[in-house]
């Protein structure tokens, strides 16, 4: 049963100091916060969830698109509908690391990435980078990858900036497939 909605806030016990604010739990976050899905060491074999994303299907994987050296692929844990990463298949942690070929295919698929975002949700801008290390802000940082974080005019408000939360308006699988269905197909 559905809680009744009332204009005066609910006060709860142990949330802190009684103030005017309702609260938006979020607690699907905790696994995150928690670090579940995170590697327990640098290697390959460590439990890398972007060495056993290739592994599952493009749909249980969020997978858009494979490449020859790297995949694109949405984020669990999004900062925006449509916040993706282009992610090499070799496990590294250094850009300095990729090769030629999977430094021109990374880029590539980061434009790609742009135009599909673009035409599927008219993103007007993106934010764009790859943090190198923990203390850079990896959360992943053995394995390298780029993000891809769409942007609207006004997409700032209330919510992340003083509420500390994010509205997602779209299913992961939902954004998945229409990413899959913009992005740019390779030249014949």
């Amino acid at each position: 049963m559905l809680a009744r909605m009332t204009s005066e806030p609910e006060q709860q016990i142990g949330v802190g100091t009684p103030d005017a604010f309702q609260r938006l739990w979020t607690p699907h976050r905790m696994a995150y916060i928690q670090g579940e899905n995170k590697p327990t060491g640098p290697g390959a074999g460590d439990g890398c969830p972007f060495c056993s994303i290739p592994e599952k299907s493009d749909e249980d994987g969020l997978i858009i698109t494979r490449g020859r050296t790297v995949y694109a692929v949405l984020n669990l844990y999004p900062y925006t509908g449509g916040h993706l990463m282009v992610v090499p298949f070799r496990h590294i942690a250094d850009y300095t690391d990729l090769t030629a070929e999977e430094t021109v295919e990374l880029a590539e698929f980061t434009k790609a990435a742009m135009t599909a975002l673009r035409t599927a949700s008219g993103a007007h801008g993106f934010n764009i980078g790859m943090n190198q290390g923990t203390v850079a802000g990896a959360g992943i940082a053995a394995h390298l990858h780029q993000h891809v974080v769409p942007r609207w005019g006004g997409d700032t408000n209330f919510m992340p900036v003083i509420g500390s939360t994010k509205v997602l308006p779209q299913l992961l699988a939902d954004t998945r497939r229409l990413l899959l269905d913009a992005w740019p197909k390779a030249d014949a």
